[in-house]
């Protein structure tokens, strides 16, 4: 896949955390957050996430969102995906870069969510 040049927004420059949690206050929560993030960041499409960058200065340690497609399936399935992408985040929030946000949007079908394993 041929990353965009402003995809070096996440790489190099990794974070300092002392702890493996995620809490609420590294999350995008707000819907005008997704949306800045959506529209003034850059994007990279693969085939199960589209991923959405925004480098913000001030911001402090970085911040990420996660949003399901109503493809994805119901309530239980599309909540079951978040959790899943969350620990993915987490498991490898030393590798972000500070001062970015990201949005992670999920867009696969019911028939691919195997493809979407944590740990595996």
């Amino acid at each position: 896949m041929q990353l965009l040049p402003g995809a070096k927004v996440l790489a190099r420059q990794t974070t300092n955390v002392s702890s493996s949690s995620f809490p609420k206050t590294r999350r995008l929560t707000h819907r005008s957050e997704f949306e800045r993030v959506k529209w003034n960041g850059i994007s990279q499409r693969g085939k199960l996430l589209m991923l959405n960058a925004m480098p913000m200065e001030n911001s402090g340690p970085w911040r990420a969102g996660f949003v399901t497609s109503g493809r994805v399936g119901g309530a239980v399935v599309r909540n079951r995906v978040r959790r899943r992408l969350r620990e993915i985040v987490r498991r490898h929030q030393h590798e972000l870069r500070q001062g970015v946000w990201v949005r992670n949007y999920c867009q696969i079908r019911s028939r691919d969510r195997e493809l979407l394993r944590v740990g595996r």
